[in-house]
């Protein structure tokens, strides 16, 4: 059993968003759905009352690791701070997962590549580290947005 599940906060979309999440990667699922009361009489509190009979909780399943998206509103957004590693074959697969997660050119720097939800990837080959052990690989890294292996 997977010890630690990263939770992911969405603003009502947490559906819409793991239904994307396992459209992009192979071997992925939906897991369960929980949802919020349908009324205040059964325990929502006025704020909630918007979410009344919608998702609470997704819990999906991307290549082997659970997550959890919750719907709770748009107190709290993702940031760089935070960001899943997906380590790539061969430059196909980069421009696979690039293609399918980049939303937002002017948030794309060595690799890493923020989607339409927020989240933040780092699309890097699996030889990464080996890659960088080549003579003027830094600065061949900072010129890129999304890595080219071909450069290195």
């Amino acid at each position: 059993m997977q010890k630690i599940t990263p939770n992911l906060w969405f603003n009502g979309n947490a559906r819409e968003a793991a239904e994307f999440y396992v459209s992009v990667f192979p071997d992925s699922k939906i897991i369960s759905t929980e949802y919020y009361p349908a009324s205040a009489e059964e325990g929502l509190a006025d704020f909630q009352l918007t979410l009344a009979g919608q998702p609470l909780t997704v819990e999906f399943e991307i290549l082997g690791t659970r997550f959890v998206a919750i719907n709770a509103g748009p107190e709290f957004t993702h940031s760089e701070a935070v960001s899943f590693s997906v380590p790539c074959r061969d430059q196909a697969e980069i421009d696979y997962f690039w293609d399918k997660l980049s939303a937002y050119p002017e948030n794309e720097q060595c690799g890493w590549c923020k989607d339409k939800f927020g989240l933040s990837w780092q699309i890097v080959p699996e030889n990464m580290n080996e890659l960088m052990k080549k003579p003027g690989a830094y600065k061949t890294l900072m010129n890129q947005h999304k890595i080219i292996v071909a450069e290195y």
